[in-house]
């Protein structure tokens, strides 16, 4: 990114910039930060997890959004993988400000950034309940959840179900994985 792009920005400045855009880029509370693109198994995962919250939160009260739609969470703009919403939005509307649940698929380029820098930022969200961090080389989720007012991690890995009552649905882990292939076992450790 070059130097000047680096100038303290508002949040107003960065989305009235950001809209003249060609590509699409987050704003960190200080600048912008350029999207990369992901692996073909980023995508795969995506997919299912759109079909996934689309199919089983149809009719309700809550709509699940994909990485073309953003979202304000403590001083900072980001595009999620996907998020869930449940109080509606003026139409028309470019920034969710009251996202429930929120998940990002982990790349090498985005990994301490959404393990570290997003896990602050939503927990310091007070609509955030629960934030869903999904490994890409391994069938495997680290959800931190909002109990009582802690912001707490627990890790799920395998055939089990990703209860999300605040949305009123569960999702079997497995389901995000089809069709992705993991590496072996040492390739994935490295």
């Amino acid at each position: 990114m070059s130097s000047a792009l680096r100038k303290p920005m508002s949040r107003d400045e960065f989305l009235a910039w950001e809209e003249r855009q060609p590509l699409r880029w987050e704003f960190d509370g200080f600048a912008p930060v350029a999207m990369t693109g992901g692996t073909q198994e980023h995508s795969i995962i995506q997919g299912n997890l759109a079909f996934a919250l689309h199919s089983r939160l149809r009719g309700g009260r809550c709509r699940a959004h994909g990485s073309d739609f953003k979202i304000e969470v403590d001083g900072s703009i980001r595009y999620p993988d996907a998020f869930v919403q449940c109080t509606p939005l003026p139409r028309g509307s470019t920034v969710a400000t009251q996202p429930v649940v929120v998940f990002e698929i982990l790349s090498p380029s985005t990994s301490r950034t959404d393990r570290i820098v997003k896990a602050r930022e939503y927990g310091n969200t007070a609509s955030i309940v629960r934030y869903v961090i999904l490994e890409p080389t391994a069938m495997a989720a680290t959800v931190f959840t909002r109990t009582t007012g802690v912001w707490a991690a627990t890790v799920s890995e395998g055939a089990v179900e990703l209860d999300m009552p605040e949305i009123g649905i569960s999702l079997p882990l497995a389901d995000l994985y089809i069709d992705v292939e993991f590496p072996p076992e040492d390739e994935a450790a490295a």
